[in-house]
Parts: structure tokens; sequence; C-alpha cells
């Protein structure tokens, strides 16, 4: 093999950060791959390379071992030392070399096939080794492009998945956008390690914090708890492990700059720092900042924290849907109940309410259907058997509306009687009642069908008046007479525009008249 291969190869690979050792061990499994396939019954073939020489060496050698169980790759110790008689059992022993010339155009290909596999895979584990230690750490990406399982991010080698579960709601990427993420996980798969980061996590934070918080990055300052909602608010607690070394000052900045460029990373996300206490009471004051506490009672076998506050403070330590509350208890780890210091009054106690009377509701009755010529009453005499003769009246019964026969013997009109029919005059009393009584007095004969379709629609439209006792009905103009209209009568051209009732009695007037000699 010429030397130059090997150098080529070498610069090939030194871009992808390959050791030179594994390199040349690669070549050699390669070779020795393409031999023992090329070739049947080659299974104890094994090469050699030299680096500096680009030579490599075939021979075939077999192992040292007690039993047999492969007469190919094994043999005895005895059959060992008549080739190297200082022979060892587990030993591989030469037994014989290969001629270079043995080695043509067909290895050649598989073995420069098996080359090119051989060096993506260790790509791919260095790749893998390289990001597995970064785990629980921040990296920087580039946006390259946006799918819908979330966000794919450059970071050079390999990609990142922001999966839209570990996006913050308030952030918005754009292609060529440069991005921190913390690192959640990385799996090893056929195409390359995968790498899973987020932005929601709590361990963000605080990576950040180590970040712009020298005190924090030397272990000076310790962060002991963080709660956090992503994009809305966020609660940390420190402590000092150096006397007289303020944790809040040094973890603000000064006039909050350190804190600042965490927020600002974080699309104004707001954070709160608190000072982190043994004493389990004053941890959850503190934790319930910036709302000022009174009391605080503990309960160490529920973990209830009892807390009474100013009730000028209580919406403030509850906070806006209960998050400043929620976000105390994930720090705390206790279960935090808050009341006021004000003892709520008690309720005067109500009266019976006074079942209101439910108001009077017309119901329409149904109209009567209109009767046919032989069911409407004939002014003939009877022709009924005696033994079909109607019953005597009930005295129980309701008295009928009908009007007694009229003097000359003949019986009356129904519609004649109901028009003569007088009526009781309006006493004072209120429009509903006024209405109400008005509908028990109207016969049924007059009542109007109810409305229906269109003219219902606009009837519900047109707003009601009350009814008034003293109301009197207005009289409708006359309707203008067309050209060629006669009237039979001086008074039915009086009465034309009146009610139909007055009409109707003109008519029969008139034609009663005519009648008479």
């Amino acid at each position: 093999m010429n030397r130059d291969f090997i150098g080529a190869l070498l610069q090939l690979n030194a871009e992808k950060n390959i050791p030179r050792e594994q390199l040349v061990a690669t070549l050699a499994e390669a070779i020795q791959s393409a031999y023992r396939r090329a070739t049947p019954n080659n299974e104890n073939v094994y090469v050699d390379v030299d680096p500096d020489s680009g030579k490599f060496t075939a021979y075939r050698a077999m192992h040292v071992v007690e039993e047999v169980e492969d007469p190919q790759i094994e043999f005895t110790l005895d059959e060992a030392r008549q080739h190297k008689p200082d022979a060892k059992v587990g030993d591989l022993v030469t037994i014989g070399q290969l001629d270079a010339s043995s080695f043509g155009r067909i290895h050649a290909q598989m073995a420069t096939q098996l080359v090119r596999q051989r060096l993506r895979e260790v790509e791919r584990e260095q790749v893998f080794g390289q990001y597995a230690q970064r785990e629980s750490e921040i990296i920087t990406g580039t946006v390259s492009r946006v799918e819908p399982r979330g966000i794919i991010l450059d970071v050079g080698r390999a990609e990142a998945i922001l999966p839209v579960t570990d996006q913050s709601a308030t952030e918005h990427y754009r292609i060529g956008q440069h991005v921190k993420a913390y690192v959640l996980e990385v799996r090893r798969t056929t195409k390359g390690p995968l790498i899973y980061v987020s932005r929601t996590h709590k361990n963000f934070l605080r990576r950040l914090f180590e970040l712009e918080v020298p005190e924090i990055h030397g272990g000076t300052v310790e962060i002991k708890a963080i709660a956090r909602e992503a994009g809305s608010r966020s609660k940390v607690a420190v402590t000092s492990r150096q006397e007289g070394l303020d944790p809040v000052g040094a973890t603000v900045g000064q006039r909050g700059g350190r804190v600042q460029a965490v927020v600002a990373e974080l699309g104004g996300e707001k954070i709160d720092i608190i000072p982190w206490n043994e004493n389990p009471a004053l941890f959850v004051a503190n934790a319930l900042s910036p709302a000022q506490v009174v009391r605080v009672d503990i309960d160490e076998e529920m973990r209830i924290a009892s807390v009474t506050v100013p009730e000028r403070m209580l919406s403030l330590a509850i906070g806006r849907e209960g998050q400043n509350a929620r976000l105390a208890a994930k720090l705390t780890g206790w279960r935090i109940d808050i009341r006021s210091d004000q003892a709520q009054p008690r309720p005067a106690p109500s009266l019976p309410k006074r079942r209101r009377r439910p108001p009077l509701r017309l119901r329409p009755r149904r109209p009567r259907p209109r009767r046919s010529a032989r069911s409407r009453p004939s002014l003939r005499p009877s022709r009924r058997s005696p033994s079909r003769r109607r019953r005597p009246p009930n005295p129980r019964r309701r008295p009928s509306r009908s009007q007694p026969p009229s003097p000359s013997g003949r019986p009356r009109s129904p519609t004649r009687s109901l028009l003569r029919r007088q009526r009781p005059a309006p006493t004072a009393t209120s429009p509903l009642r006024a209405r109400a009584s008005a509908a028990r007095r109207r016969p049924s004969r007059t009542r109007p069908r109810p409305q229906r379709g269109r003219a219902r629609r606009r009837r519900q439209r047109r707003p009601r008046r009350a009814a008034r006792s003293d109301a009197r009905p207005r009289a409708r103009p006359p309707p203008a007479a067309s050209p060629g209209a006669t009237f039979p009568d001086a008074n039915l051209r009086r009465l034309s525009h009146r009610a139909p009732e007055a009409r109707f009695r003109a008519h029969r007037a008139c034609a009663q008249r005519d009648r008479e000699p």
C-alpha cells in the first residue's frame, strides 16, 4: 500500500478529529474483513498495518486452547509449540504468511467500502460521545428550519430538536436566530446522535445564573430551589456559604445588572430572588414575597403551613390566578393556606323571601271552527220527533248567553243578539286587570283569530300601549269615495266608516224597511 494513500486518509479524517491510531486500526480491520469475505476458509487471517511506511502484512494465526472447539481458528498447546516453542494457552501463534499478490481487485473494492463505513461509524461514536458529555448543560445553536414537531437547531456537527412542549409561549423564533437551550437527552440513532433540548426546564434558569453570576459558578452562593412557570414568573431560593456575603445582592448584581441579563435571555420573564432559611416558617414567609406575613403556623405531620397576612396583602399573597401561592408551594415543598388577619363578618340572617305572585298571563283561546251550512241554526220549525226533543235545562249548568226571543216571536239571530248586548261601563283599575277583564267579557264569536307569520312578527315588534280605563276609541276617518260609487241610503253613507256592527245594523234596517208595505 502506498504511503501517500495513508497520508491522504490522515488528512481527510483530520478534519473530523479522528485520532491517527484509531484510523490505522480501522484500516487494518477493513483489509482483514476483505480477506475473510472474499476467500472462504480464511477465518484465521490477520492484518497488521505499519503507520510509518503504510505497508500491511497478512498472515494466518490460531489461538492456543486446552480443548479445541473450532479447528479452523483453534489448536492445542502441543501443536502450537511446533511453531513457537514458548507458546502458552491463550496466545495467538502465527502459522504462515500470505503473499501480497493474493490481495486482488475485489479485495481492494471491498476494503474501500469497509473503510468508509467504519469511518462513518467512528465519526458517529465520536460525535455522540462529544454531546453525551454535555448533557445537563447549555448549548448554543442556530435555527435552521421549523417543523411541526419543533424547532431544528444547528449545533455544529449535529442537529438539536427543540420540541413544542419545551418552548415558551411568549417566544417566537426566526431562521438564523441564535438560541441557547438546555440539553435534556442525547440518543444514539443510525443517522447520528439525536439531541433533545429545552428552554422551559428549571435547570435552564440555574445554568443561566451560573453563566452570569461568578459567585454561583464558583460555589460561594448556592441555589437551593427553583420554582418556575416558563414565560411568566420564577422564584429562586439562594444561600451563601461564606460569612458576610449577601446571597440576594450577589445574585441580583449592581443595579440589577446580573438578573436583568437573565431576564432578557428568557424574554422578559419575572424572577424573584429570595433568601433560603432552614426554619420552614421563615422560608415560607420569604417565599410569599413581596407580600408581608404576620404569622406562620407549621404542621409537621401534615406538612401544612397556615399563613396569616394583613387584609390589604391578601390578594398580593395569593397572586394573579393564585400564581404567587402556587410558586411558593413548589419552592418550599409545603402546602400553604393563606388567611387574613381580620375575622370575616358573619352574614346577617336573611328573612324568608316573600313568594311573589306570578303575573297574570292571558292565554288566547282557540278559535272555533267555522260551521257549515248544515250546522248553522235555521229559522224553520224543528222537525224532530217528540222522543228526541231537548231535555229540560239543568239548574246547575252555567246560564247560556243566548237572549230571549224578540217581541215578534221569531228567534233572534246569534250575531244580532251579540251586537245588542250591553257591555258594563269600565271601572278605574290597573291596565293589566283591565285588559284581563276585557278579554273575559269579549264574546267568543267576535274574538279575533291569532295572527301568524309576518303579521305576528310585526305585532311583536310594535310596542304595546297600556290600557286605560278612561281611553276612548279613536274614530277612523271616512274613506274617500271612488268615482262612480253609489250608496243605497244616506244612513249607509254616514256609517260606512264605522264599525262592522253598525254597518250590519244599518243593512238590517234597510232590509226591514223594504219589506214593509
